[in-house]
C-alpha cells in the first residue's frame, strides 16, 4: 500500500505512468466514454481547510470512475471534537477504500496515514500541495511536451507550492528559479531537496523569469496566515507577475496559478487573462490527474 503525502513519495517512472494514464482518462472524459475502474470503491474526503477545486475535482472524479464519496469536515465529525487523529484513521480506513485530507500541519496527515489501512492522499497542507503540482506538470506536458531540462520561475511566497515545485524539479530533471521577498524564503529543511543544482535563488523576480519556460505564482497570503495580510501586502509589492516579467521569459512561456487569484496583487489581470495563461486548463487537469492517482493507489499500474 502506498500513500501520496508529498511529491517525492513517487519515482520518476511512476510519474511517467501517471501522466500517460491521466492523458488516457482525460481523452475518455472528453469523448464521453465511461471509465469505471473504481466501481463500488469509496473515497473519504476530510476537510479542515476550505476548498473549491480540491473538493469538486476529487468528488466529481470519484463519481466519474464509478465510485462514491463521503465528505467530512471538522464541524460534522468527531475530528472537531478532540478525537485523536490515530483513532479517526483506524475507523475511517475500515469503512472506506481511500482517503483524501486537506488540513494544516503536515504532521496531521502523516499521523493519519501511519494508522490508516487504506491509501491517504494529501489534498493540501501548510507544507506541501502535491496534487496541484501534479496537475501543473501534466498541463505543461500537454502544451509544451516534456518538462525535463526546462526552467520554471516561482515568484512569490516560499510556501507549500514552492516546496512542492522544488521536489518535482529534483525528481523530474528541471530547474526552478525561486524569487521571494526577504523573510519568506523556501525552508530547505521542509522542502527536502537532494540536488542543489535543481534550483536557483534570485532576489530580483524579473531576473528569475528571464528565459523561463513557465512562470507561476500563488496568493501572497495563504490560508492560515490571514493575520499577516497587511504586512505581506507591503513585503510582496514587487513580486507581482507582470507583462514585463512574461516578456523576459522564453518565447512561448506559459503562466500558471493554482487559484484562487487576486488580480492586481500577485498577478496582473492582463497576464492571468492573457494568451500565455493556461490557468483554466491547469484547474481542469486537477480532475484528470487525481483520477489517475486514485486509480493507481488502489489498483496499481494498468495496461
Amino acid at each position: 500500500m502506498k500513500h501520496y503525502l508529498q511529491f517525492k513519495d513517487f519515482s520518476a517512472d511512476e510519474y511517467r505512468y501517471l501522466f500517460a494514464r491521466a492523458a488516457l482518462i482525460k481523452h475518455k472524459f472528453k469523448t464521453y466514454e465511461k471509465h469505471h475502474t473504481l466501481l463500488d470503491r469509496t473515497l473519504a474526503m476530510i476537510f479542515e481547510k476550505a476548498s473549491t477545486r480540491t473538493r469538486v475535482s476529487f468528488e466529481a472524479g470519484m463519481y466519474q470512475m464509478g465510485g462514491s464519496v463521503v465528505h467530512l469536515t471538522t464541524g460534522d465529525s468527531q475530528l472537531g471534537r478532540s478525537e485523536p487523529i490515530e483513532d479517526s484513521a483506524k475507523v475511517i480506513s475500515r469503512m472506506t477504500d481511500i482517503v483524501m485530507i486537506r488540513t494544516f500541519e503536515q504532521t496531521k496527515i502523516e499521523r493519519f496515514a501511519a494508522h490508516s489501512r487504506v491509501p491517504v492522499i494529501n489534498g493540501l497542507t501548510n507544507e506541501f500541495h502535491p496534487c496541484q503540482v501534479l496537475a501543473d506538470i501534466f498541463t505543461f506536458i500537454e502544451h509544451r511536451g516534456s518538462i525535463a531540462g526546462k526552467t520554471v520561475a516561482w515568484v512569490g511566497d516560499g510556501n507549500n507550492m514552492a516546496n512542492t515545485w522544488l521536489q518535482a524539479a529534483d525528481l523530474l530533471g528541471f530547474t526552478v528559479h525561486v524569487s521571494t521577498p526577504s523573510g519568506y524564503e523556501v525552508d530547505q529543511s521542509i522542502a527536502g531537496v537532494r540536488a542543489q543544482k535543481s534550483y536557483r535563488v534570485f532576489s530580483d523576480p524579473l531576473q528569475a523569469c528571464e528565459g523561463a519556460d513557465l512562470v507561476t505564482t500563488d496568493v501572497w497570503t495563504s490560508m492560515g496566515y490571514e493575520a499577516e495580510n497587511a504586512t505581506r501586502m507591503q513585503a510582496f509589492a514587487s513580486w507581482r507577475v507582470t507583462a514585463g516579467m512574461m516578456a523576459a521569459a522564453a518565447p512561448g512561456a506559459l503562466f500558471m496559478h493554482c487559484l484562487p487569484a487576486h488580480r492586481g496583487e500577485e498577478v496582473d489581470a492582463d497576464v492571468i487573462d492573457g494568451p500565455q495563461s493556461v490557468v483554466w486548463d491547469e484547474a481542469e487537469n486537477r480532475l484528470h490527474v487525481q483520477k489517475a492517482l486514485m486509480e493507481y493507489l488502489l489498483l496499481g499500474q494498468l495496461e
